[in-house]
Formats: structure tokens, sequence, C-alpha cells
């Protein structure tokens, strides 16, 4: 399977259907019914998260389709709690209904583990590939994500870091500097108190100086994780065993129980989408958050107040080691059970390829995970983004900020989201919680 790319640069894509119909398949080692025909198409199946499945569907296939017109792609979307559970249940049956299987950061050990996924640096998937594919130009950071005891399974197709948008307008009429990658947590704490803003005047207060992860919820660990990294610490040592329960994680923990001090109130029941609606709506002066809501916040939706010029992305405060961020990265692998290997690896790599990545990051505002899409920004927008994503992915592999690598890493982080939350609502202190937690979990990965 070969791929002839006729344009460089970041807005390849644009060139149409010409350039579309000289990058088919042209291999002849690899037979045309493969990729389907006007009379017999191949049907792909694809599960993906349903927050934005449904938009891929609508603008990354009938991309694809302009090179691939006998290959049919259904994107099938599942809620992300429900998500872990549908893949195994699809990799484990006797009759599974998907190609390609979008699996989240900690997963890819797992379902490695139980050859659900096909190794695409296989000789097979590798007399398939393109030459100018070029594994080479994937940042590191994403792209071991989907690799597992030295075996690459999946390739990122939406890349994501945990972020520190903040909202401009906030902090000018607080009086406050705006916020740099060296902001370290004790200047973000001492500049917290003049964040408590009245902006309508009408003597209550209607804007804080932040909101983030604070309920129960697999995601809420990943800003404590992120604090402690940033200071040297680790989650497990060098023979995998928890290491987090220590001097640095329990000052990491009791950092993020100083961080609803800062919230609105009800944040110790908040997650995910009331920190995003309260910073849409300029409640919020920052916002640690996954930084791919960046293009859905900063004016490009309806969900939204902000303008593009009110917000700013960067790495969350520094610690005594580094600034601190961490790796959520959604890669795309291939079932071992596939029946359509030839036509699951063409969607997938196009989808993955310069031109494939560099399409979805301009069109959906997915982050992109190559340094030739990171490196030339097709719009104006992505330019202070994807320069902050480049170093939240440095300081990634610098502070090893990710969720944990082994097979059964799902259930060691549904035992860190169940002690950091009795942590935050004061039912345990950070040590009692984090030494419950390294017992559980040792019991967990026996």
């Amino acid at each position: 399977m070969q791929i002839t790319k006729t344009t460089t640069g970041p807005k390849a894509w644009l060139t149409g259907t010409a350039m579309a119909l000289t990058m088919a398949l042209t291999a002849p080692a690899i037979a045309q019914e493969s990729l389907g025909t006007p009379e017999e198409p191949i049907e792909l199946r694809f599960l993906a998260n349903e927050s934005f499945a449904a938009t891929w569907q609508k603008t990354l296939v009938p991309e694809f389709n302009k090179i691939y017109p006998n290959i049919n792609v259904t994107i099938d979307g599942v809620p992300y709690p429900e998500h872990l559970a549908k893949l195994m249940l699809d990799a484990t049956s006797a009759n599974p209904d998907y190609d390609l299987l979008l699996v989240d950061d900690p997963w890819a050990p797992q379902m490695a583990s139980i050859g659900a996924l096909v190794d695409l640096k296989s000789p097979e998937i590798t007399a398939m590939t393109s030459d100018e594919y070029d594994w080479d130009d994937l940042h590191p950071a994403p792209l071991a994500a989907g690799q597992w005891q030295g075996k690459q399974y999946a390739v990122p197709v939406r890349a994501n870091m945990l972020m520190m948008l903040y909202n401009k307008s906030l902090y000018e009429s607080a009086g406050v500097p705006l916020p740099t990658p060296e902001l370290t947590w004790e200047e973000f704490f001492a500049q917290a108190p003049k964040l408590v803003q009245d902006t309508d005047g009408d003597g209550e207060t209607d804007a804080w100086p932040l909101h983030t992860f604070f309920t129960r919820d697999q995601l809420t660990p990943t800003i404590w994780q992120t604090i402690m990294n940033s200071n040297g610490g680790k989650l497990v040592d060098d023979e995998g065993k928890p290491a987090f329960n220590d001097e640095i994680g329990v000052a990491a923990l009791d950092t993020q129980r100083k961080l609803l001090d800062y919230a609105p109130p009800g944040a110790l029941g908040h997650g995910f989408s009331e920190s995003l609606q309260t910073f849409r709506q300029g409640a919020a002066a920052n916002m640690f958050m996954w930084g791919s809501v960046y293009k859905t916040t900063a004016g490009g939706s309806d969900a939204t107040t902000l303008g593009e010029d009110e917000v700013g992305i960067q790495v969350m405060p520094a610690g005594s080691f580094s600034a601190g961020a961490h790796r959520g990265v959604w890669s795309l692998g291939i079932s071992s059970k596939t029946e359509n290997l030839d036509a699951s690896w063409a969607f997938l790599q196009w989808m993955s390829s310069k031109e494939g990545e560099a399409f979805n990051a301009s069109e959906t505002g997915s982050f992109p995970s190559r340094l030739n899409t990171l490196n030339n920004p097709a719009e104006a927008w992505a330019e202070p983004v994807y320069e902050a994503i480049k170093n939240a992915y440095d300081v990634t592999i610098k502070g090893e900020m990710w969720r944990m690598r082994h097979p059964k890493s799902d259930a060691a982080q549904q035992i860190l989201a169940d002690e950091v939350a009795r942590a935050l609502a004061g039912q345990a202190t950070s040590q009692e919680a984090l030494d419950t937690a390294a017992q559980r979990m040792v019991r967990a990965l026996r």
C-alpha cells in the first residue's frame, strides 16, 4: 500500500479531489477488493467517544471518502464511563462489531495484554504503510500512549493535555499580570485573592479565581498527580509499586484541597461540565482542564460567551521540578479480529497522516501530535495554542506525567478517584487517603 504525496504544508488537504485521487492505493500486492468496489464497498465500524464521534462522522469520513470512495466508515459514539467496558466486551466477543478501537491514554496496556489490538509496526502492516507516513514526525509524548511492551498498538488521533486556560479580561480587571509558563503555585495562590471579583458592581462575588475537577471522578486525581509530578513526585517506583503516598504526594493533594478555597460555591460536587460552563460564562479566571476544549471555548461555539482574544492557554503552574501538564491522548488501533485489515489501516493511516491530522486539527480543533502540524499552524488561533501544546508535551516526558501504565490501570484509577475524593471532602487527611490508596492498589495490581 502506498500513498503518493503531491503537496506539502499545513493546508495540503485543500488541493481537493485531484490530490485525493493521486493518493489512492496503488501497490500491486494489495488486492483492490480489499479496499472495496462500487458494487461491493467495504464496511468499517469504529467505536469512539460520544463527545466527538458525531463530529468525526460528519467531518472526517467525507474527506476520507474523497480518497477511498468504496470504504464506508460508521463511527459509533459511547459515553466515557461505558467506553472501556464496551471495548473489552467487543474485543472478547466471538462475533465482534468493530474494526477500529479508540482507546484512552491508560487503556492501551489493558487492551494489548488481552490481544485485542494489532501491532501497527508488524511486517504485515509495514508492507501496507506509505514511505511518507513518517513515524518519526509523531511527537514521542503522544505516540507513547499507544505503546506497550515495545510494540505500537495504536496511534494518536486526538491528542490532549491537561492545561491551564485563563480569562484575560478577568486578569486585567483584577490588575493581575497574565500567567506565564514560569508561574509557580506559590505565585498563583498569592494572586488568587485579587481574582475574587464582583464584575457587575452589585456587591456580590460573581467571578472566582479558578475551577477544575473536584467531584469523585477518574479524572479528578489527574489534578493532584500533575501537581505531584511538577514537584518531582512519582505515581509508582521503578518496581511498579505505589510511590505517591510520600511527602511530595501528600503536599500535592493538600494543594488540590486548597484550590477549593478559590473555586465557586458547590465546587466539591463539580467536574468537567460544571467547570467548563463556569469558565465559558466568564465566572472563573482560570480553568485547569483538558486543552482540547480551547477552540469551542475561545469563540468557537454558541456555548461560550468568550471571544478568541479573551482566552489564553499554557501549562499548569510550576512546582520545584517543572511546570505541570498531564497526558490524555486518544489513540486509534485496529481490532485483532477485524476481517478488513487493509481497509482499516487505510483509514487509520489516513487519519493519522500529515494531511489527515492537519485537516482534523483545522476542522474540529483536535490537538495534533505531528511536528509537521505543530510547527505549521494553518490558522492564527492555533499559533499560541500549538506552542503551549509542544511545551506541555515536553513537560510530560520530563516528569512522566501520565496515568498508570498497567493492564489494570483502570482499576488503579478508580482507587485513586475514591481516595482523592475522600480527601477533598474532608473525610480523611491527605496522608490517610493516599496511604489507603497505596494499600488498595497493591492488592488490585497483584
